[in-house]
C-alpha cells in the first residue's frame, strides 16, 4: 500500500496523520481560492474571445483587467495545426475555463469578443459563437457582450496593391 493510500484510510478511520509542510500548503490553498461568496451571489470577470482564422483564445481576467484568471487557446487543446480555429477546439478551451472559474468561484462574464481588426479581417473566426455558447450553456451567467475589434479610422495602406491580389 503507497503512503498516500495509508493516509487517505487513517483519515477516513479518524486517526491523526502528519502532514509535511508542502501538503498543508496545498491544503491551504486549495480551501482559499476565490472570494467568499454569498449563496446567489455573482461575482464577474471579463472574458476576452479572440477569434480569428486560425486560433481561438479565450483570456479571462478580472474585472479591471489586473489579473489573468485563465488563458486558453484552441491550438493548447488538438494536435493538427488546421484545427486551432475549429469550433470544437474553441469547444474544448471554453470548458476548460469554466472549470477553472467555478474552482475560483467566478460565476458570471461580461464578453468582449474580438477579431484580427486593423487591415485585416474584421469579422470573428468559427469559434467565437461556439466559445460564447460553450460558456453559457456550461453554468456562467452572461452579463454585456461587445465587440471591441479595432477598426482603423484612416490608416496604412491595405495590402494587395492597386490591382487587388491576384489569384
Amino acid at each position: 500500500m503507497s503512503k498516500k493510500a495509508k493516509k487517505e484510510v487513517a483519515t477516513e478511520e479518524g486517526g491523526e496523520v502528519k502532514l509535511s509542510k508542502a501538503e498543508k500548503a496545498e491544503r491551504e490553498l486549495k480551501a482559499n481560492l476565490g472570494p467568499s461568496l454569498a449563496p446567489n451571489e455573482t461575482f464577474f470577470g471579463v472574458c476576452h474571445i479572440l477569434a480569428t482564422y486560425n486560433d481561438t483564445f479565450i483570456h479571462v481576467t478580472d474585472i479591471t483587467g489586473r489579473e489573468t484568471y485563465i488563458r486558453v487557446t484552441g491550438g493548447m487543446k488538438v494536435k493538427a495545426d488546421r484545427e486551432e480555429s475549429s469550433p470544437y477546439a474553441a469547444m474544448l478551451a471554453a470548458m476548460d475555463v469554466v472549470n477553472r472559474l467555478k474552482e475560483l468561484k467566478v460565476n458570471a462574464l461580461h464578453i468582449k469578443i474580438r477579431a484580427r481588426g486593423g487591415t485585416d479581417s474584421k469579422t470573428p473566426g468559427p469559434g467565437a459563437q461556439v466559445a460564447l455558447r460553450t460558456l453559457a450553456r456550461f453554468g456562467m451567467k452572461i452579463g454585456r457582450i461587445e465587440d471591441v475589434t479595432p477598426y482603423p479610422t484612416d490608416s496604412t495602406r491595405r495590402g494587395g496593391g492597386r490591382r487587388g491580389r491576384r489569384l
